[in-house]
């Protein structure tokens, strides 16, 4: 059933995306340039997005203080440290540069984007890299 609820999530999210324009490269960079051709759409999938997620995360702190056998993994460093800020930094960077970012890009790579043939397997190095180097931290 968790396998059922996870790809139907997926399916969910890939369809918002689409809908949404955040598959397409040129909209994403149109949103990014504040200073020419700005697209102040995406603003408002961002804002939806918040919103959703601002509920969701008030409902399980209820869910968790009301039934405390309720599973959940929520994050408990609230502090910004240096590798935040540096994913953050790095993965800002890579969707300026591309106009991509990561769950558009896996979609991108169906939708006959060759770059997204580029941007996911660097992705995925980063994403190698950035465990490879957290791992040596430890």
């Amino acid at each position: 059933m968790k396998s059922l609820i996870a790809g139907l999530s997926g399916l969910i999210f890939g369809w918002g995306l689409l809908l949404s324009g955040m598959t397409n490269p040129a909209k994403v960079q149109n949103f990014l340039d504040l200073f020419g051709t700005w697209d102040a759409s995406l603003a408002f999938v961002m804002g939806g997005a918040v919103l959703v997620m601002f509920l969701f995360v008030r409902l399980t702190y209820r869910k968790i203080q009301h039934d405390p056998s309720f599973e959940c993994s929520l994050p408990s460093n609230t502090h910004i440290t240096r590798p935040l800020l540096l994913g953050s930094a790095l993965f800002g960077i890579g969707w300026g540069l591309t106009g991509v970012c990561p769950g558009p890009a896996l979609i991108a790579l169906s939708l006959d984007y060759w770059p997204a043939w580029c941007i996911v397997p660097a992705m995925l190095i980063g994403f190698w890299l950035g465990n490879l180097w957290q791992s040596k931290q430890s």
